[in-house]
């Protein structure tokens, strides 16, 4: 089991690779709140998508996020470090991502 600041510093580095494509790529047309609830640590984050990048980034939950990302944190840090393919990954219940349907094709762009 993969430890909270383990867990944190993945979403950072996923915050800094955002940051990289989002300059290749040019902005995606995405502004909304995100949580990252980690299940067996029982512990929380969240954030904000803009534009195709992760800022803000605090411990805590945002039960209002128009996004949400529910794993183990075992799953986060191998789905952030790309050894998770994210369709399996919620195909298997690996992974739960709450969001409206237009929002998840946007999130395909970013993963």
């Amino acid at each position: 089991m993969a430890t909270v600041d383990e867990c944190r510093q993945a979403l950072h580095d996923l915050a800094a690779r955002l940051d990289r494509n989002a300059e290749a790529q040019g902005k995606l047309d995405l502004d909304r709140s995100l949580a990252c609830r980690v299940t067996d640590l029982e512990t929380a984050f969240h954030g904000r998508l803009v534009g195709g990048r992760l800022v803000d980034i605090a411990d805590g939950d945002d039960p209002r996020a128009k996004i949400a990302l529910i794993a183990a944190s075992d799953d986060l840090i191998k789905l952030i470090r790309g050894e998770l393919d994210v369709t399996r990954a919620i195909a298997t219940r690996q992974i739960a991502i709450k969001a409206n349907p237009f929002d998840l094709l946007k999130l395909r762009k970013l993963l």
